[in-house]
């Protein structure tokens, strides 16, 4: 009696690259591109709520986001990860939100800032005590986010592509249309400034637990 070959169970099935799903959805697949915006819109929506700190900016520049790159999908060259290509969309439609704003005039990356990452003599204040053993996991996140929404838009914005979303130096430097060694130099003024944002918050809020107000 000839053996029956199995047929592979769903387990097996390996997920689609990013790279053929761009390609099916150049061929007219909407189901590829929709696949695209599953994976990515979550990430998508989180970066432009954290560069504009508005709910309904977020939305419209996820929606914005995803338009733009279905209608140019055919410019995409391929040569960087169909992700990056996405960002980059996604922060120049945050800053031009940025832009719009009275309250906020320093929004652009052009910005003209020093990239030699020179010796930095301030001193930076330190934590007595460690943070987790004061403040719940809640009250961290959100002092983190009130630090990191004190920065200035182009340092929030390297600070969130590199160590928020995880971005490689170089996929940061892509997608904004900066140098590798411009990422470096924001991002170490970036996390700096953060310290001393976080530092103060930490003590000042240690000044009314114990009642030195």
């Amino acid at each position: 009696m000839p053996s029956q070959e199995s047929e592979p169970g769903p387990e097996s099935v390996q997920p689609a690259t990013e790279a053929s799903l761009v390609e099916r959805a150049r061929q007219g697949d909407p189901t590829a591109f929709n696949e695209l915006v599953n994976r990515y819109e979550r990430k998508i929506y989180r970066m432009a709520r954290n560069i504009t700190q508005n709910d309904e900016d977020a939305e419209d520049i996820l929606q914005d986001s995803f338009l733009k790159a279905f209608t140019h999908l055919d410019s995409f060259q391929g040569q960087s990860k169909f992700y990056t290509w996405l960002v980059r969309i996604a922060v120049n439609e945050s800053l031009m939100r940025l832009r719009k704003r009275k309250s906020d005039r320093t929004v652009s990356l052009d910005e003209n800032i020093e990239t030699d990452e020179e010796p930095i003599v301030r001193e930076i204040a330190v934590w007595d005590d460690n943070p987790e053993l004061r403040y719940s996991q809640g009250e961290l996140r959100g002092i983190l986010d009130q630090a990191i929404a004190g920065l200035k838009p182009i340092f929030r914005t390297v600070f969130l592509l590199r160590d928020v979303e995880e971005l490689s130096t170089e996929e940061t430097a892509e997608a904004l249309g900066l140098t590798v060694a411009a990422v470096k130099s924001r991002l170490l003024r970036a996390r700096l400034q953060l310290r001393e944002k976080l530092t103060r918050i930490f003590r000042r809020k240690g000044d009314q637990i114990f009642g030195y107000v």
